[in-house]
């Protein structure tokens, strides 16, 4: 699915987030190279899981022609800085919901990129009519938590030992889970 671009300026940087477009996908594989080597918060090391262009470009031709499916990117000067997308599901028993997820570089922490992709793909579902959103957190990633939870985010269950870290401990991955209610503001 496709939004309207939107404007931020946050601390002097100036930002758009807009749909992601077959254009980006170059720029996609190699931005999400680099996020993957710069935290050990999402789940691969750099270069694992690796996607190439063409198939960022298949991707998002999925995600815009999907009404289940909402992929963002954040451009700094026409410079994509970031990504968030949404995905949902055919099946039946899961059509009611989408999985989030956002990467941003780190030197683009800061600048509230990965709160406003959040709030871009919140205020989405709950027009779209998506009743539940789901996403998976790094025990140790408390920033991210405390912004989920502000977007109306519970805990619905912890993966003991989940994740194998760089300082040879295991660490839990956090589940939580939105359910859109009327009565749940937006930030």
């Amino acid at each position: 699915m496709i939004i309207h671009p939107q404007n931020f300026d946050v601390k002097s940087v100036m930002y758009t987030i807009r749909s992601a477009n077959s254009t980006d996908a170059k720029d996609l594989s190699n931005i999400r190279l680099q996020i993957d080597g710069e935290t050990e918060y999402l789940d691969r090391e750099q270069g694992e899981g690796f996607i190439d262009v063409p198939r960022f470009a298949r991707l998002i031709k999925t995600d815009t022609e999907s009404l289940r499916n909402l992929f963002l990117v954040a451009a700094v000067d026409d410079r994509i800085v970031g990504f968030s997308r949404c995905e949902g599901n055919q099946l039946s028993r899961l059509s009611h919901k989408v999985e989030f997820g956002v990467g941003v570089l780190k030197e683009f922490w800061g600048y509230a990129i990965g709160r406003n992709l959040l709030a871009q793909s919140v205020a989405w579902a709950d027009s779209n009519g998506i009743k539940k959103m789901t996403l998976s957190v790094l025990e140790t990633n408390d920033k991210a938590i405390q912004l989920y939870t502000t977007f109306g985010f519970k805990i619905e269950g912890v993966l003991r030992n989940d994740k194998f870290l760089s300082d040879g401990k295991y660490y839990n991955t956090i589940v939580m889970g939105r359910i859109m209610d009327d009565n749940q503001p937006n930030p």
